[in-house]
């Protein structure tokens, strides 16, 4: 039986969101892709219609976590008084919420250590995203000029990141909580202020 394109595209997307998801959540070098394909219905040897490679798969998957993460904080920004998306977004990065779903969060926060091991060219692809990411929101961020801003928005960014990693990583609800809202009241003060 011949699927249409559309068809084709929607199952493509399927496995990049699942794939996404999976990776974010549970770390690792990847989904299994006989697993990925099983979960979702689909058969091991479809995969190589749609990717030439796990690694593209995995290129794919990351930059959907991106996409996912700033449409999630985008949602934050269009809610903002005018001046205070900075603020939301922070609120928002460093929430108990975010820091319970690493499967639907950010994939720096989610993968940092593990992206250091990753081929070089699934690294390109990681930094290109982010630095697209912070080019955008460098503009929310005080600085004489765009460079300023850029490297203050790299600080926030990676200070956030690692935030949110160390709370990840404490087992202690309370201990989880004290390092969000200390994150929180440093990077609202000094970004926001």
């Amino acid at each position: 039986m011949r699927y249409s394109a559309g068809h084709k595209k929607e199952t493509r997307e399927r496995i990049v969101k699942a794939a996404s998801r999976q990776i974010r959540g549970q770390g690792g070098k990847g989904p299994a892709i006989g697993d990925l394909m099983k979960n979702l219905d689909l058969t091991h040897g479809g995969f190589y219609k749609h990717f030439r490679s796990k690694e593209q798969l995995l290129i794919e998957a990351i930059v959907k976590g991106f996409d996912e993460t700033e449409a999630w904080l985008g949602e934050a920004m269009s809610k903002a008084e005018p001046g205070g998306e900075l603020k939301l977004i922070i609120e928002r990065y460093l929430s108990l919420q975010h820091c319970a779903n690493p499967a639907g969060g950010c994939p720096v926060a989610a993968l940092a250590s593990e992206i250091a091991r990753y081929p070089r060219a699934m690294r390109l692809e990681v930094d290109r995203e982010i630095r697209k990411r912070i080019k955008r929101m460098a503009g929310l961020l005080p600085g004489a000029t765009s460079e300023e801003r850029e490297r203050n928005c790299l600080v926030l960014f990676s200070g956030m990141a690692g935030a949110l990693s160390l709370a990840r990583a404490t087992p202690d609800p309370e201990s989880r909580k004290k390092i969000l809202e200390a994150a929180r009241d440093f990077y609202t003060r000094a970004f926001c202020g």
